[in-house]
């Protein structure tokens, strides 16, 4: 019997350092993230837009005077290990500072469940490249690519090639511009349209 409680009370007591030390592991990964996001923009280096994908992830980069935003790639997703290895060559090649990443919410300035989805990649990509992430609106950021795209004349192939690196540098030109006026916050808030009657495709 004493040795039963004794097995019990050692089961308790292992299941109490479980939880402390995931308690533990958790704030020291809140406390990275924040330390992250409190670094100052360096005044060298490229910002990288990014249009997340489940399966493709649009990359526009920034010139380093950080006035253009050009559409560099469509990345292919090929599971996590793969995709921290392509997102630490291409902030070690293109000297990455900073990654914009395009934020979904609904018109109304809610979020939905692509949004967290959005921001758990965020910090996914936070932790492994050890650069920080900041976000931006996306509403409407494929569909005027696409729109851009048919003006074009390309065939639907050829648009479904261009389209997630054309959003991200939309989503990527939108912060840039409130990055040359001085006043760019560490990330956008998410907030509703101006004209509350457009409707959600």
């Amino acid at each position: 019997m004493g040795a039963e409680k004794a097995a019990g009370g050692s089961r308790i007591l292992n299941s109490e350092n479980v939880k402390k030390t995931m308690n533990n592991e958790s704030a020291g990964e809140q406390r990275e993230e924040e330390s992250l996001q409190k670094r100052p923009l360096p005044e060298k280096g490229r910002i990288a837009g990014l249009d997340y994908g489940r399966t493709r992830i649009g990359i526009a980069l920034s010139d380093p005077g950080r006035v253009l935003a050009t559409p560099w790639s469509v990345y292919q997703r090929r599971g996590p290990g793969q995709d921290a290895t392509y997102f630490q060559k291409l902030v070690q090649h293109e000297e990455i500072v900073l990654f914009v990443l395009g934020l979904p919410v609904h018109c109304d300035g809610t979020e939905s469940e692509v949004s967290l989805e959005v921001r758990e990649f965020g910090k996914w990509l936070e932790s492994v490249t050890r650069v920080p992430v900041v976000y931006m609106d996306e509403r409407f950021s494929t569909q005027t690519a696409e729109t851009w795209l048919r003006t074009a004349n390309l065939s639907r192939k050829e648009r479904q090639k261009r389209v997630d690196k054309l959003a991200a540098q939309i989503i990527l030109s939108s912060y840039l511009a409130i990055l040359q006026r001085g006043d760019a916050p560490p990330s956008w808030t998410p907030s509703p349209l101006d004209d509350a009657s457009i409707e959600e495709e």
